[in-house]
C-alpha cells in the first residue's frame, strides 16, 4: 500500500467530515487507506463516520489518548509505505495528495510536509529550526520578530512567509500535516506518548535529527487549516512551554534545562508587560500568567 492517512478526532465532527469530503474528491490513484482514531468524543463523532464514510476505518481509542498517543494507535493498524498525520480541521485540494506523494517519491523524503494555508488563502506559518538556546532567547526577547534579524538566523519558529514560497528543510515541521515513512515513524518508535498535545511534533524532529534525518517542505501542493478548530491560543502557549521543558528535561545537560526555564519565565514576564499592559490585551495576559507559572 503507498499511503495511509491518520486523522485523530477528538469532538471535530463537522469539521472532520469536511475533511473526509475532501480526501474522496482527491483524483489521486494511489492504493491508499485513510484511518480515523476518535479519542473518546462525546458528539457522536464515531458513530457519524462510520455511518456516513464507509470507506474510513475508524476506530474508538478507548479513551482521550491525546495527539501523540493518538497517532500511534492509528499507525499500529496502518499499512502504508508512508503514514501522514493529518489535522481533523484540514481541506485538501483534489491534486494536493498526488502532487505530496509524487514529490516525497521523487526526493526519497523520510519527513516532509507541504504549505498550509489559513481560510483566506494566505500562507500559515509552520515549523521551523530546532530550539538551540540561542534560538530560544531570540524568540523569548522578540529578536527573531525583527524583519532584517529574520533574514540572517534560522529561527526556532519560522514566521517570515517568504520562507514558505519555496522549497525548505528546516529543522522541524508541524504535525498538522506530517508526512512519515511508516518504517522510521516505527523505528523512531513513533511520536512521544508522554506529550499529550504540542511540541511532540518538534520532540520527533529532534530525534530524527539525531540520526541526521533531512526533512523536506514543499513549498507546493498546499491543503488549507482551519486553525483554532481543534486547538485554543491558551492550550498552544502552554502546551508549547510544557513540551520545551520535557524536550531539554529528556534531550539535555541539566544546566541547559534549567537556563530554559529562566529564559521561558522572562520571555512570559516580557509578554505580560507588552501584551497585558501596553496593548490591554487581558486574555493574553492572563495566557502568560499562566505560562509564568508553568515555565
Amino acid at each position: 500500500m503507498d499511503l495511509s492517512i491518520i486523522i485523530v478526532n477528538y469532538n471535530a465532527k463537522r469539521v472532520i467530515a469536511d475533511c473526509l469530503r475532501t480526501i474522496k474528491k482527491s483524483q489521486d490513484k494511489l492504493n491508499k487507506e485513510t484511518i480515523v482514531v476518535d479519542n473518546a468524543s462525546s458528539d457522536g463523532s464515531l458513530a457519524y463516520i462510520k455511518k456516513n464514510f464507509p470507506w474510513v476505518r475508524a476506530y474508538a481509542s478507548g479513551g482521550n489518548l491525546g495527539f501523540a498517543r493518538g497517532n500511534n494507535f492509528g499507525i499500529k493498524r496502518a499499512k502504508g509505505k508512508y503514514v501522514w498525520l493529518l489535522n481533523s480541521d484540514t481541506l485538501l485540494k483534489p491534486d494536493t495528495i498526488d502532487k505530496f506523494y509524487q514529490l516525497a517519491l521523487k526526493n526519497n523524503s523520510d519527513i516532509a510536509s507541504c504549505r498550509l494555508l489559513n481560510q483566506d488563502g494566505t500562507i500559515q506559518p509552520q515549523g521551523g529550526f530546532l530550539p538551540s538556546l540561542c534560538r530560544v532567547i531570540a524568540w523569548m526577547l522578540f529578536i527573531d520578530d525583527i524583519p532584517l534579524i529574520q533574514l540572517l538566523i534560522r529561527p526556532y519558529q519560522q514566521r517570515r512567509l517568504g520562507f514558505f514560497k519555496q522549497d525548505q528543510h528546516p529543522g522541524w515541521l508541524s504535525g498538522t500535516s506530517l508526512l512519515v515513512r511508516r518504517q522510521l515513524y516505527n523505528s523512531l518508535k513513533g511520536l512521544d506518548k508522554d506529550i499529550f498535545m504540542y511540541a511532540e511534533d518538534v520532540e520527533f524532529c529532534f530525534r530524527a535529527a539525531k540520526r541526521s534525518i533531512k526533512l523536506d517542505y514543499f513549498a507546493q501542493p498546499a491543503l488549507t487549516h482551519l486553525g483554532q478548530a481543534s486547538g485554543s491560543s491558551r492550550g498552544a502557549v502552554l502546551g508549547e512551554y510544557k513540551g520545551l521543558k520535557y524536550i531539554y528535561q529528556k534531550h539535555k545537560a541539566k544546566w541547559q534545562y534549567l537556563l530554559l526555564r529562566c529564559l521561558l519565565k522572562l520571555g512570559a514576564l516580557l509578554r505580560i508587560i507588552v501584551f497585558g499592559y501596553i496593548l490591554r490585551d487581558e486574555t493574553k495576559k492572563a495566557i502568560y500568567q499562566e505560562a509564568f507559572k508553568l515555565a
